[in-house]
Parts: structure tokens; C-alpha cells; sequence
């Protein structure tokens, strides 16, 4: 069965429009996306735990290619998640805390959303 989502169930009345998205809920979209593989969690974890890797070691660490794990780190990258700096011939990589910390916010005000009806 599938469940529908109407401007009513989204906290429209008769007459009343529904609110869009925020930016905040564009924001956590975003992110969310780009934690949308498991591998890219997996990467995200093991930087966050272990401060910085090179390329090599996070690849060591997940049954997947070279080249899959680049594709991988890219994405995060570009959602700002981590960072990445040339050491000669190898990329260490890092977690972005501050976005990290975004991330975070963006996750616990789910269930503080405005306009939320307790009952």
C-alpha cells in the first residue's frame, strides 16, 4: 500500500496553501544525497574517527575499486562533507567538522519542524 501525502497531511487547511520546502530543508536534502551510499557513510565514519587518510587507506577499508572509492569521495567533497589536500603524489583526506556540526542540526530539527500539531 502506498501512502499518499496531501497539502492537508502537510499542515494545509481548506483555503490554505502549503508551506514549500525551507532552506534548511533544501540544505539537508543536499547533504542527505550525498550520504545516500553506504560507502560514502562508511568513508565519512572513518575520517570523523580517525581525523585524516589518504586515498589508499580509505580504500583499503571498503571492498570496492579505486576508482568506485573516488567517485565516491568526489561526491562528498562537493557537498562540502570533507576536504581533500595534495601530499605529493597522494590526497589526504579530512572531514569538514563545521559541516559535519550542519548536518547534525539539520538531522535533529526534523522533529522540531514549524507548524509541527503535538497531540
Amino acid at each position: 500500500m502506498r501512502a499518499t501525502i496531501s497539502s492537508t497531511s502537510l499542515g494545509a487547511g481548506p483555503g490554505r496553501r502549503a508551506a514549500g520546502p525551507t532552506a534548511g530543508d533544501l540544505e539537508l536534502a543536499r547533504l542527505a544525497k550525498a550520504l545516500g551510499h553506504p560507502a560514502r557513510v562508511a568513508t565519512l565514519r572513518r575520517l570523523l574517527a580517525h581525523g585524516e587518510c589518504v586515498c589508499g587507506a580509505i580504500v583499503s577499508g571498503l571492498p570496492l575499486s579505486q576508482a568506485t572509492v573516488s567517485q565516491h569521495l568526489k561526491v562528498l567533497k562537493n557537498a562540502g562533507l570533507i576536504r581533500g589536500e595534495v601530499d605529493g603524489p597522494r590526497v589526504c583526506y579530512c572531514a569538514e567538522p563545521k559541516a559535519v556540526r550542519r548536518l547534525n542540526e539539520l538531522i535533529g530539527d526534523l522533529g522540531r519542524s514549524p507548524g509541527r500539531v503535538r497531540r
